[in-house]
């Protein structure tokens, strides 16, 4: 399988340690993808022109995270870093939400800067989606994601969440989220893929 990300995507990064938690790492080739690229065949494999994306032996692409992860859970054997049923799996599908809202924020107030020049810049557009970061970040440090001896896609995306916000804006998050930035430390310390899959 061939998975299209880049190293700086939380998402792609979410499928990376799903994969390695899953045992299906040595399976996939990572191709570091250019959405920005009119000519990359991202926007062949994907007509979104997003990543991550996974391009299956038969030649089908599979898009976007969630869709990925669900089918790399099954593809393990099912219920692994998804639970099968009941409240546990969609306690994990609802963390994921809301890990996934933060990350699609935390982008698009990168991409504000990035494509826009200050003076073209929309403060109240960039304080909307500051408000969903902030709200989210506030609802986890009141609920902390439980760690369980598989993580689940949940508590993945939340990691992920948390690492590219280090990444993109450095450690302001954790001012005032004291059992929050403890969950963060606690996690990379019992899953080896958070460090093997940090952003370069």
């Amino acid at each position: 399988m061939i998975l299209r990300s880049s190293p700086a995507s939380p998402f792609g990064r979410k499928v990376k340690m799903a994969a390695i938690v899953l045992g299906l790492m040595d399976k996939i080739e990572i191709v570091v993808t250019n959405t920005l690229d009119p000519d990359d065949a991202i926007r062949k494999q994907n007509p979104l022109g997003k990543i991550p994306a996974l391009t299956l032996d038969d030649g089908t692409t599979l898009y976007d995270s969630r869709v990925i992860v669900e089918y790399l859970d099954i593809l393990a054997g099912g219920g692994k870093v998804i639970p099968a049923s009941g409240k546990d799996r969609f306690d994990a599908l609802t963390l994921q939400a809301l890990a996934d809202g933060i990350m699609d924020a935390a982008i698009l107030q990168i991409y504000e800067i990035r494509f826009r020049e200050e003076d073209r810049r929309e403060p109240k557009w960039v304080e909307h989606q500051m408000g969903k970061v902030e709200r989210g970040l506030d609802a986890l440090e009141a609920h902390l994601p439980h760690l369980s001896p598989v993580p689940t896609i949940g508590s993945i995306g939340v990691a992920c969440t948390l690492g590219y916000l280090d990444f993109r804006f450095g450690e302001t998050w954790r001012n005032g989220r004291p059992k929050l930035a403890a969950w963060l430390i606690d996690f990379a310390a019992r899953y080896p893929a958070y460090a093997e899959t940090m952003p370069r």
